[in-house]
């Protein structure tokens, strides 16, 4: 497998305009991706008007060779039959027109969908695809423990690469378990690429005491370069997905990986008391991926609820908080008491939030 540079380009969170992707802005972003030397790219057949957008800005506008692409496969959407699920490739192939894919990944597997991608036979489907020259490579992308990903290597050696969530604040978290199953995949030998290093944007603004740590060592870097080093320094990453969403994120990044240098030791310390500031930090973990949204009976914008209610356990902004909820309420979002208990927005979330329990005090607090 030929490695590309470590940065990749993440096209979940591509920027806006309107009530689309801004394609234009999309293609100054490819542009200086591709002149700065990288090549990695990742979209997925549920990311909205993402694959489509890989079309415009850079399949119809690049030699095929020149880029590698990753795409993914999702058994995991409520209601789907196998002949829908696989029926995906095609979609996807249809959408970029790149003819084949250089990654190809099963989709957010965790133990709440695994047995599903089994009973449809997804890896033999990938694995077929690879035979027929329409993936190069293939693996799949993982949210849950050690455990499980050690018995999906252990039953599948043959995949390619895998795709973990790894980021600094959550290197010993329980529950996302980014150090031991980077741990694991380096065990069963595969090469990782790292999805949410910056979680979701959240580490390019921590908390205020994380601020003074980097700033006081290095006053003009960004704090997402610090998170996106710390990844990128680990063994065994093919690529580094960052979720840029406009020009001047793709320059930042670009201004510290096109000359990519490891954490030194001075580093790796400031970091690692980033990670005890954060083990104190109450906040609810959402990226705002929105996977939650999508199945909520009753239209519930969980991820901007769970925002305002992180401004009252954060920072104690319970006021902006409620400020904040009002707002969304009279944009015409469902209020959190809309929600009747389904959980079914915690068989989707990649954090394992008790989504249900947050909606309750959001509705408690604000309404």
């Amino acid at each position: 497998m030929n490695e590309p540079k470590k940065l990749g380009f993440g096209l979940m969170r591509l920027p806006k305009k309107l009530t689309g992707i801004d394609i234009e802005q999309v293609k100054e972003m490819v542009d200086l991706f591709m002149d700065a030397g990288f090549t990695y790219f990742d979209t997925a057949y549920i990311y909205p008007g993402s694959e489509s957008a890989a079309k415009k800005a850079l399949v119809s506008r690049y030699p095929r060779e020149s880029y590698t692409l990753a795409t993914k496969i999702n058994a995991a959407i409520p209601g789907l039959t196998e002949k829908m699920v696989k029926n995906q490739f095609e979609t996807s192939l249809k959408r970029t027109g790149a003819g084949y894919f250089d990654y190809y990944l099963l989709h957010t597997l965790m133990d709440r969908n695994v047995r599903k991608y089994d009973r449809f036979d997804l890896w033999a489907f990938a694995k077929q695809k690879k035979a027929q020259g329409l993936i190069r490579n293939y693996g799949f992308s993982f949210h849950d423990g050690p455990e499980l990903l050690d018995r999906l290597l252990t039953e599948h050696p043959d995949v390619d690469f895998v795709q973990l969530q790894i980021n600094y604040a959550d290197w010993e978290n329980e529950k996302i378990a980014s150090r031991r199953n980077y741990e694991v995949a380096r065990a069963h030998g595969k090469q990782i690429v790292v999805m949410e290093p910056v979680k979701g944007g959240k580490l390019a603004d921590p908390p205020e005491a994380v601020k003074t740590l980097m700033k006081a060592y290095a006053p003009d870097a960004s704090f997402a370069s610090w998170a996106i080093r710390f990844v990128a320094s680990l063994d065994g990453i093919l690529s580094v997905l960052s979720g840029m969403s406009n020009v001047a994120q793709m320059k930042d990044n670009l201004s510290y990986m096109q000359d990519f240098k490891p954490l030194n030791t001075e580093e790796r310390a400031i970091i690692r008391k980033a990670q005890e500031i954060y083990k104190q930090s109450a906040a609810i973990p959402c990226t705002g991926c929105g996977y939650c949204k999508a199945g909520c009976p009753k239209g519930i914008a969980i991820p901007d609820v769970l925002e305002t209610l992180n401004l009252h356990l954060v920072s104690g902004q319970t006021a902006e908080g409620r400020d904040a909820y009002k707002r969304l309420l009279s944009a015409g979002a469902s209020p959190a008491s809309a929600c009747i208990g389904c959980k079914k927005c915690e068989g989707t979330c990649p954090q394992h939030i008790a989504i249900t329990d947050a909606l309750r005090q959001a509705a408690d607090l604000y309404e």
